[in-house]
């Protein structure tokens, strides 16, 4: 099953944003199109949306003279106009000094801010909390400024003179893991053309990894380099080693390391009354895809499993700088397991600034590697049957959706021609009728690292095995670092292609193997690493 659920998201989502709320005066929630979704808009319009909400339930108040909310804060990512004809960056200072003065302007609500520590390391971006007063002054603000330097009527046709591009919502992200080794042949890779991963650095963006596991200490695979924490604001308070959601660490075992002792890892299974059974189950090696690769904890996800896009965008700029833009590549590429529903209203498909921040990123030479989401799966109402249950096209999550991402479908852990593609696995095309996901990989019941809640969960479900190391998951957050790990242990014989990830990427969809599936929902098929290797 999938590891965290949309339900769960929704209750964790703040009362401030609502990602399915109705356009204003519209019949969106009905499902019918609407020509309103299509108007050009400096603020996005989920962001509106929110707003207007917000707005009514004051004129209602106002109308029952009942006490009026308080004003509610809102995530967002301001994005710079990169056609500024000041450039870039006078336009990031700019915007950063009208974003302050707004926040002045407003007093008594202590959370508006800049994140400065987001921000410092954006060049494209500013992230900032504010109320829906300040964002609407910001907008004004910035309209009176280019109506001052603009020579045109309609300022909107003038690019030269606008600072701001649009106001996005910070979106909020969650995440989507021996013997799946020889499903995807990475054994037999080791076996014939020794494919450890060395040489090879691969960053797990999400919940930070654990980095004393026992699994990563044979191979010492996370020196603590470049390592960092986005989900804090101060600089002094980073602990990107620190996994209380244990996902990361999940991830990272799944992709790296490698225990050649025996170990105890926790399964678990429904007996005849349906009731969930965990057993402990010892094992006498476990290895990640590509044992020897060095990895990257760059932490993104709270101790809730939780984050905002806008970590996920300062942590790729992040490992762009890392790579001086990639003129000098530290990190080879990134597994992000992780992502939000992607819903056509709120921008074309694969155009969001997460998607659009992922294409750079392949652009600059660096492999990216993401879940295709966990909501394939649905129910639709039949003239015949009522409530039929299918299969959902149209699932892949963002940032799986940006077109140079490898995205990644779950199969089964050691059967997948019999079984095919994993019922919870997001199907494709994409919105705009693009093939995703790309490939498929083990995404089943996939035993890997645990860490902190999930590994207390397994001790407190057995009695007399506090030292378990290992659990058992699934979801495409556990088929992705198979294919980061298989891509690894590639470059780590094949150095030519280290800095080619589209052509890599093609060389896998070439030579992956056809499940004999839909293509949407198979992709190219099953990665397979032998075959890759063979062919080049």
């Amino acid at each position: 099953m999938p590891d965290f659920e949309k339900d769960d998201l929704e209750k964790k989502q703040p009362n401030n944003f609502s990602a399915k709320s109705p356009l204003p005066e519209t019949e969106s929630s009905k499902g019918s199109f609407t020509p309103e979704v299509l108007d050009k808009t400096i603020i996005a319009i989920p962001l509106l949306r929110n707003i207007k909400e917000e707005d009514d339930e004051i004129i209602k108040c106002q109308k029952e003279g009942t006490d009026i909310p308080p004003a509610k804060y809102y995530d967002v990512i301001i994005d710079i106009n990169l056609n500024y004809k000041g450039g870039r960056e006078k336009a990031r200072i700019l915007l950063k000094e009208m974003v302050e003065q707004v926040i002045v302007s407003h007093p008594g609500f202590p959370l508006a801010r800049i994140n400065q520590v987001k921000t410092s390391v954006s060049q494209q971006y500013v992230f900032a909390r504010l109320t829906a007063a300040m964002i609407k002054s910001l907008v004004r603000l910035e309209d009176n400024a280019a109506k001052g330097e603009s020579k045109k009527e309609d300022i909107y046709k003038d690019k030269s003179v606008r600072i701001l591009y649009r106001i996005w919502p910070d979106f909020k992200v969650k995440s989507f893991i021996t013997k799946s080794i020889s499903t995807v042949k990475a054994d037999a890779a080791r076996s014939s053309f020794s494919a450890f991963g060395q040489g090879i650095t691969w960053a797990v963006i999400d919940s930070g990894i654990d980095r004393t596991h026992p699994h990563f200490a044979k191979h010492a695979n996370i020196p603590g380099t470049y390592d960092k924490d986005f989900t804090v604001d101060e600089l002094e308070a980073q602990a990107p080693f620190n996994d209380v959601f244990g996902h990361g660490t999940h991830v990272a075992g799944i992709l790296a390391g490698e225990v050649t002792e025996p170990i105890i890892a926790v399964v678990k299974h429904r007996n005849e009354d349906g009731e969930v059974v965990y057993e402990a189950r010892p094992e006498d090696r476990i290895s990640g895809m590509a044992p020897k690769c060095k990895l990257v904890s760059l932490k993104v996800l709270d101790d809730e499993g939780s984050g905002l896009a806008s970590s996920l965008i300062v942590a790729i700029e992040y490992v762009q700088e890392t790579n001086g833009f990639g003129r000098n590549i530290k990190i080879h590429g990134v597994n992000m397991s992780l992502g939000y529903d992607f819903d056509p209203e709120w921008f074309a498909c694969g155009q969001s600034p997460l998607c659009v921040e992922v294409d750079r990123l392949v652009k600059s030479g660096v492999f990216v590697v993401v879940a295709a989401g966990n909501t394939g799966y649905g129910h639709v109402r039949s003239a015949f049957r009522d409530v039929v249950a299918l299969g959902l096209p149209l699932s892949i999550n963002d940032p799986g959706n940006a077109e140079l991402a490898i995205t990644v479908g779950s199969t089964h852990r050691d059967m997948p021609h019999t079984y095919g593609v994993s019922y919870f696995s997001s199907k494709g095309p994409t919105g705009d009728g693009r093939l995703k996901p790309d490939l498929v990989a083990p995404g089943e019941k996939i035993i890997s690292c645990a860490a902190g809640k999930r590994k207390e969960n397994a001790v407190n479900s057995l009695q007399g095995y506090s030292d378990c190391e290992y659990v058992e998951d699934s979801g495409t957050s556990m088929a992705a670092p198979h294919v980061s790990g298989v891509i690894a242990a590639f470059l780590s014989i094949r150095n030519e292609y280290i800095g080619k990830p589209e052509l890599v990427k093609e060389i896998f969809m070439n030579t992956a193997t056809d499940l004999k599936r839909d293509k949407y929902f198979q992709g190219q098929g099953l990665v397979d690493l032998m075959r890759a290797i063979q062919s080049v």
